[in-house]
């Protein structure tokens, strides 16, 4: 399973919109803490059947200002959430970002 790339307001609705449940990860390509979150999300994805999608906050910053804007839920970075029918699920950031804790928000 790949990770797609949300570059636009139209990516992020149409990514939102498929069925199923599906990971959305917020990534700060300049931070420590989320190159080490993003290992465990890809790491994740690599054995696992879900749908992934990364937001890079700095280079795509509208797109992540969408996101904690559509969800009113305060922007942080690194930040996954878990999505289904539209709707945020579970969501985390920095050191909770693990790939035991998404397996177990996507298990639930």
């Amino acid at each position: 399973m790949s990770i797609q790339h949300l570059h636009s307001a139209g990516d992020l609705e149409q990514y939102i919109a498929k069925p199923g449940k599906k990971l959305l990860f917020k990534h700060s390509t300049t931070c420590p803490i989320s190159a080490k979150a993003f290992e465990e999300f890809q790491s994740y994805v690599k054995d696992n059947d879900t749908d992934a999608a990364v937001v890079l906050v700095i280079e795509d910053r509208p797109v992540s200002n969408k996101i904690a804007e559509d969800f009113g839920i305060k922007h942080e970075s690194p930040q996954i959430f878990l999505l289904e029918d539209g709707e945020v699920r579970w969501n985390t950031s920095h050191w909770k970002i693990t790939q035991s804790s998404i397996k177990e928000a996507v298990s639930q």
